[in-house]
C-alpha cells in the first residue's frame, strides 16, 4: 500500500491558523485534499496532526473530510509520522506533504512516486540540492522501513523536527533519487506561509477553478500573476 501523510498544524508562526483560511468557500485544507484526491498512486490519505488543543477544531475538519486523522507530537514531526504509519498501516511506501501546499500537482506527486517504485531506492523526492519546481509542490516518497530507521536513529532535532533530513543526509545508507524539470521553475511561489501567498492562492482559485477545477500547474505558470513573491 501507497500511504500519503498530509502533515497539518494551526500553530504556524507567520501566519497562524492558515490551512482553516477559506479559499473559494472552503478551508485551505480542504482544497488541498481535492487535489491530492486525484492521485492514482495514492492508495490512501491521512492527516498526521498534533495532540495539542489548538488543533482540536483542525482534527474535526479532516475527520469531515472523510480522513483518518493521527494524532502526536507538536514537534517531534517524525514520531508524529511513525505513529501514523503504524494507526493506518501496513505500507509499503509512504509519501510525505504539508498542508500549506493548496496548489499542489497530483500529476507531480505521481511522478515522484513511479520515479521512487521504478527505481527501486529508499527515498525520491522533486527538491534536489538545485529546485527546479515552484515552491509549495514539494512531495517526497520513501520506504516505509526507511521511514522505521529514522524514527528509531534519528537524534537531532532538526531530523525530527522536519521528518526526512536523517534520510537524505545519508547518501551512503540510502538510496536516493530526485526528479527534476527543465527549464527551471524554482522562482515560483505556491506555498503559503504569509498572507501575501494566501492572497495569490485565492487569486488562482477565483480565476482558475469556476470553469476547471482540476485545474493544471500549467494553468497557473499561464497567469498573468502567477506567483506570489518570494521573500528575501
Amino acid at each position: 500500500m501507497i500511504l500519503g501523510i498530509l502533515q497539518a498544524r494551526m500553530s504556524s508562526t507567520r501566519l497562524p491558523g492558515k490551512v482553516l483560511q477559506p479559499v473559494l468557500g472552503q478551508p485551505m485544507i480542504a482544497r488541498q485534499v481535492e487535489r491530492l484526491r486525484r492521485s492514482r498512486r495514492i492508495d490512501r490519505l491521512v492527516v498526521a496532526t498534533s495532540d495539542q488543543p489548538d488543533d482540536d477544531g483542525l482534527a474535526e475538519v479532516c475527520e469531515g473530510l472523510g480522513l483518518g486523522v493521527f494524532r502526536g507530537s507538536l514537534d517531534d514531526v517524525l514520531d508524529r509520522f511513525h505513529g501514523a504509519l503504524s494507526a493506518f498501516g501496513p505500507a509499503d511506501t509512504v509519501v510525505r506533504m504539508t498542508a500549506d501546499c493548496p496548489l499542489t500537482d497530483w500529476a507531480l506527486i505521481d511522478r515522484v512516486i513511479d520515479a521512487h517504485l521504478e527505481g527501486g531506492g529508499d527515498y525520491a523526492s522533486n527538491t534536489p540540492p538545485e529546485r527546479t519546481f515552484p515552491h509549495g509542490l514539494d512531495v517526497e516518497v520513501m520506504r516505509a522501513e526507511a521511514l522505521e530507521t529514522a524514527w528509531r536513529e534519528a537524534k537531532d532535532p532538526y531530523e525530527r523536527e522536519h521528518v526526512t533530513p536523517f534520510i537524505y543526509r545519508h547518501p551512503e545508507r540510502f538510496a536516493l533519487a530526485y526528479v527534476s524539470d527543465a527549464p527551471s521553475l524554482a522562482h515560483l511561489r505556491w506555498t503559503v506561509d504569509l498572507p501575501a501567498d494566501l492572497a495569490f492562492v485565492r487569486y488562482v482559485y477565483e480565476t482558475l477553478y469556476p470553469a476547471n477545477p482540476a485545474f493544471t500547474s500549467a494553468d497557473i505558470v499561464a497567469l498573468p500573476r502567477n506567483s506570489a513573491e518570494i521573500p528575501a
